[in-house]
């Protein structure tokens, strides 16, 4: 069977240590949010300037094809059939 002391010291060391994590938390976390957020920043900005930089140095003309208008009663959509309902 487990002695009284020893369960009071395991019980102590997990308060300690959850209270330790809990003050470091507290003083280290704003810093590593700080540093996740500056981190992925660069890396976003680093994508986009991956993206733009092909793009500025090859300038080419860009043509858009219009398709000319047809008026919408000559689309074939099917046949229509009339019918009645019966009782």
């Amino acid at each position: 069977m487990a002695s009284l002391s020893g369960v009071l010291k395991v019980i102590l060391i997990l308060l300690l240590i959850y209270y330790g994590l809990k003050i470091l938390t507290r003083l280290f976390g704003p810093l590593l949010l700080r540093y996740v957020t500056k981190k992925a920043g660069e890396k976003f900005q680093q994508q986009f300037q991956q993206y733009q930089q092909p793009q500025s140095s090859t300038e080419e003309e860009v043509t858009i094809d219009k398709k000319s208008k047809q008026s919408s009663g000559n689309k074939d959509v099917g046949e229509y059939i009339d019918y009645e309902e019966i009782d």
